[in-house]
C-alpha cells in the first residue's frame, strides 16, 4: 500500500505585529477582554502590497528546504485560501510560476478555516491513486483585508500568515485516514456576503460572525469528527500524541481537548501569538512543533479544522 507522508514543513508570518494594546487605541476593547475571550495577545498583519501568494511563497521555500526537495520535483500544488491575490488565476498557479514547479497540477481550495485539512485530504487522494508523487500543500490567508477594523467583535481575532507542507508518496505509514464534511445550512453564522460585480462590491464586504453560534457548532462537530476518524483505525484518543487544531479561539481548543480527554499539554497552540490565520493556522502550528522537536517520528497526530460554510474535517497521521 502506498501512503502520503509529510516530509517537510514551512511557515511564514508578516513582519508587522499588532498587539492588543494597539487595538485598544482603535476600538473600544482591552487586552484583558481579548485574552479572556480568545486567548489572543498579538497577531501578524501583511504589509501594504504584500499578497497572499507572497506569504505562501516564503512558506513553500522553507517546506521544500525542510524536505530536501527541489521545486522542479513537485507535481501537485494545492493552496487553501479565502483571500486570493485576485479573482483569477489561482494562488496555486501564481506559486507554481514563482517556484518554477511547472508541468504539474495546481489549484486552490476554498473552505475557509477548514481549508488546510481539505487540501491535505485532497492531495493525499492524488498520491494514493498514483496521480502525484510529490505535492506542496499550502494554507495561506491575508484575512486582515476582509476585516472591518471598527468592529471590535471580529477585528481582535484575525491575523495573516502562511504554512506549507511537502507531501510525498511513501511505503511507510503517513496519513492514515481523513474525513471531510460540510453543512451549508449554517452559513449565516460566519460569512463575508459581499460580491464583486460590474466593478463594484455589492453587499457587506467584511467578516460577519455569530461568535456563540460558531463556538457551539465547532465544539460539537470537531469532537464527533475526531471520534469518527479514530474509530476507523481502531484507535482512541488515548493513542494520540498530538492534536493540532485550527487556532480560532483558546476556548474552542480547550473544549475540544476536554471532549477527547486530552490534556492541553498535548494540544499544539499558537493562537496567543498568531490569532486566527484561517487556512494558515494548522500548518503554522505544525511547523512550529516540528522545528522545536515536539513532533517525533511515529507520533500519532490529528489535524482538525472548521470554517465558514460550515466546512470541517480531520486528518489522522503518523509523523
Amino acid at each position: 500500500m502506498m501512503y502520503a507522508k509529510i516530509t517537510g514543513t514551512g511557515s511564514y508570518l508578516p513582519t508587522k505585529v499588532l498587539y492588543n494594546a494597539d487595538l485598544e487605541k482603535m476600538v473600544d476593547t482591552s487586552d484583558e477582554w481579548i485574552v479572556t475571550r480568545s486567548g489572543i495577545r498579538q497577531r501578524h498583519i501583511a504589509a501594504e502590497g504584500e499578497l497572499t501568494s507572497d506569504l505562501a511563497y516564503e512558506a513553500c521555500l522553507r517546506a521544500l528546504e525542510s524536505a530536501g526537495v527541489a521545486a522542479e520535483e513537485i507535481d501537485l500544488i494545492v493552496v487553501a485560501t479565502t483571500t486570493p491575490d485576485q479573482i483569477f488565476p489561482s494562488v496555486a498557479t501564481i506559486l507554481q510560476n514563482r517556484l518554477g514547479a511547472f508541468g504539474g497540477v495546481a489549484f486552490d481550495i476554498q473552505a475557509v478555516c477548514a481549508g488546510f485539512v481539505y487540501a491535505v485530504a485532497t492531495a493525499e487522494k492524488f498520491i494514493r491513486s498514483g496521480s502525484s508523487k510529490k505535492a506542496l500543500v499550502v494554507g495561506a490567508d491575508t484575512f486582515s483585508r476582509i476585516i472591518d477594523w471598527t468592529d471590535r467583535t471580529t477585528c481582535v481575532l484575525f491575523g495573516d500568515g502562511a504554512g506549507a507542507v511537502v507531501l510525498e508518496a511513501s511505503e511507510t505509514p503517513g496519513i492514515l485516514s481523513s474525513q471531510l464534511k460540510a453543512d451549508g445550512r449554517h452559513k449565516h453564522l460566519l460569512e463575508v456576503p459581499g460580491q464583486a460585480s460590474n466593478g463594484q462590491i455589492n453587499g457587506h464586504p467584511f467578516v460577519r460572525m455569530d461568535g456563540q453560534g460558531v463556538f457551539k457548532f465547532a465544539v460539537k462537530s470537531l469532537g464527533e469528527m475526531a471520534d469518527q476518524v479514530l474509530r476507523e483505525q481502531n484507535l482512541t484518543a488515548a493513542d494520540l500524541k498530538w492534536l493540532i487544531p485550527h487556532q480560532a479561539n483558546i476556548r474552542i481548543l480547550e473544549a475540544t481537548a476536554k471532549k477527547l480527554g486530552l490534556p492541553m499539554s498535548q494540544v499544539v497552540t499558537t493562537v496567543d501569538r498568531h490569532g486566527n490565520t484561517s487556512a494558515a493556522s494548522i500548518p503554522l502550528a505544525m511547523d512550529e512543533a516540528a522545528r522545536d522537536g515536539r513532533l517525533q517520528a511515529g507520533d500519532l497526530v490529528m489535524l482538525e479544522g472548521i470554517g465558514g460554510g460550515f466546512a470541517w474535517g480531520a486528518v489522522l497521521l503518523r509523523w
